[in-house]
């Protein structure tokens, strides 16, 4: 199988999900973007694998799918149709990842390599970081699950300031439009990563996982209880992590959590 996307075990229940074509600046092409979604598969079911970082080879995130493809892609409805759903199913397959996700972006962000990072729970950025969405500049549509994350992250009018013009802006930038959760010195992006990383696999998985299932529910539309919430909240009262937790709050211990 290829390696232009690679899934990579760490230690301590961290994985890495790496883009790996630089030589075209880690743009993806139709066969990465399946990947991209079997090496989800792949670490949604490795137990060792509590939070996944997504990344880019050698400096670069990603600059977009690969554009030499587009003739062929969008040549037929029906060529255009599997194309999209092969993105879709990389994007949306990242988004209900039921493990925690952390973007580690460095260099160029744009366009399906933006969409991946929107994806993700997190974004990290480096401080040479560049953004953006370029629909705008193709005249394609963006779809409406991207739009949904993009509008998630940063609201209807820095939104519609992205998709209208296209341009590209800096990791400050995105930083004060809540595009990204913080930016750190390129040289300090994989260590505050990795170490933020370690912080939630110390945490408990029970509980991570949980939140990402009742987060989703509330930007659903979900804003009152009902059976389902309910029962996370009683299961999780007897479940294994809240033991744990509770005794090691008693015995002022770290806790050793075992769910996942």
């Amino acid at each position: 199988m290829s390696d232009k996307v690679i899934l990579r075990r760490d230690a301590d229940g961290i994985g890495r999900l790496i883009l790996n074509h630089p030589a075209k600046r880690n743009a993806l092409s139709q066969e990465m973007w399946r990947l991209v979604r079997v090496r989800l598969d792949e670490a949604a079911a490795d137990p060792a694998i509590r939070v996944l970082v997504v990344q880019g080879a050698e400096g670069t995130f990603a600059a977009g799918a690969d554009i030499s493809e587009f003739e062929a892609a969008y040549e037929t409805r029906e060529s255009t149709a599997a194309y999209a759903d092969d993105i879709a199913g990389a994007m949306d397959g990242l988004a209900d990842f039921v493990k925690p996700t952390i973007a580690m972006i460095q260099g160029a962000c744009v366009g399906g390599g933006l969409g991946l990072a929107l994806a993700c729970d997190l974004r990290f950025a480096a401080s040479d970081a560049r953004m953006g969405i370029t629909p705008g500049k193709l005249g394609l549509v963006y779809p409406l699950g991207d739009t949904k994350r993009l509008v998630q992250a940063v609201g209807p009018s820095h939104a519609k300031d992205l998709l209208f013009t296209g341009r590209l802006l800096g990791a400050d930038e995105a930083l004060g439009m809540g595009l990204v959760n913080r930016v750190t010195a390129v040289d300090t992006l994989e260590a505050a990563v990795l170490d933020y990383a370690g912080q939630i696999t110390a945490a408990s998985q029970y509980t991570a996982r949980a939140t990402k299932r009742m987060i989703n529910r509330v930007l659903g539309g979900q804003l009152t209880d009902n059976a389902a919430t309910v029962a996370e909240f009683l299961d999780a009262i007897e479940g294994e992590d809240f033991i744990e937790g509770r005794n090691a709050f008693r015995e002022k211990r770290k806790p050793n959590f075992t769910f996942g």
